[in-house]
């Protein structure tokens, strides 16, 4: 067995410890990351504007029918996998982070999103998208400086701006 091929067994062996060393080192150099993200941003940029245009694209375009072919194959599991907590909490989380949203812990601000019930500014109970009300649950914050300020129904949230 290669060097490779023993670095890959040991990475699939290991799931779990490389996952957890990796988030307690990410919570451990939070700050340190924050600093060097600032300091490189135009690097940071330049390599995903690279990365965008050159390996990922070209990888897609050789592997279109491979692609499409895995899609068909997986209609059902992505069917089954989008419904999860797991998932849904990702769309949400990057919906969040999409619309500007600057948060310190969005686990901490996600788990808040769930159990609110009713609406912080004028108490109503949320309805949901789409069943002809204007009640639903939305995130308030800042457009200014992204930050949170609160959860508010749909209404609340237009008239706060």
């Amino acid at each position: 067995m290669d060097r490779k091929e023993q670095k890959k067994a040991y990475r699939e062996a290991n799931k779990d410890k490389i996952k957890a060393y990796q988030k307690e080192w990410r919570a451990k150099n939070k700050e340190y990351m924050k600093e060097w993200r600032a300091k490189n941003k135009e690097r940071i940029k330049e390599y995903d504007e690279g990365y965008q245009k050159g390996y990922q694209k070209e990888w897609r375009e050789k592997n279109k029918d491979k692609i499409k072919e895995g899609r068909e194959e997986n209609k059902e599991k992505l069917k089954e996998y989008r419904k999860t907590p797991n998932c849904i909490k990702s769309r949400i989380i990057t919906g969040w982070k999409y619309k500007g949203l600057i948060s310190e812990d969005y686990d901490v601000l996600y788990d808040r999103y769930i159990k609110s019930t009713n609406c912080d500014e004028c108490g109503c109970d949320y309805g949901n998208k789409g069943d002809g009300s204007s009640s639903w649950r939305c995130m308030d914050h800042d457009h200014e400086t992204g930050l949170f300020r609160n959860f508010l129904c749909n209404r609340c949230n237009l008239i706060r701006g």
